[in-house]
């Protein structure tokens, strides 16, 4: 592992996961379910869905009632922009991208906002990988 991700991971607690829905089949899902398992504060970010895994859904981050550390992103590049700007206005500590996700240009306006950036890894493998 590299750039920090342990120690980001150690130190977090708090995920907001873009794109999380209650179907079981789906990655964000799965990965979600995983890392709740193992400790962290999973909040769902999806205006389609009322909770997932038993906690209530918010439409946009900016609706979090509380501080997030890790904005975990579960959509497609072309939508990643706009969830970026978002992450650096509620001031989370990081933004991930899972596995196949990739923006250059948001990443680069994170790490300019003092944010760290994991881009195109799954955190559930980085964690793993940890243990």
């Amino acid at each position: 592992m590299n750039n920090g991700i342990p120690e980001l991971l150690r130190t977090s607690r708090t995920i907001a996961v873009v794109g999380l829905s209650n179907s079981r089949i789906r990655p964000a899902y799965g990965v979600s379910e995983y890392m709740q398992s193992v400790g962290y504060r999973i909040i769902p970010v999806n205006p389609k869905v009322e909770s997932a895994l038993g906690e209530k859904a918010y439409k946009q981050l900016e609706d979090i009632p509380e501080k997030v550390d890790i904005v975990n992103i579960f959509r497609r590049s072309e939508f990643v922009g706009p969830i970026v700007d978002s992450a650096i206005r509620i001031g989370a500590k990081a933004v991930w991208m899972q596995e196949g996700v990739v923006d250059e240009a948001a990443a680069q306006r994170a790490r300019e906002a003092g944010l760290t950036v994991v881009m195109d890894r799954c955190i559930l493998k980085d964690h793993r990988r940890m243990r």
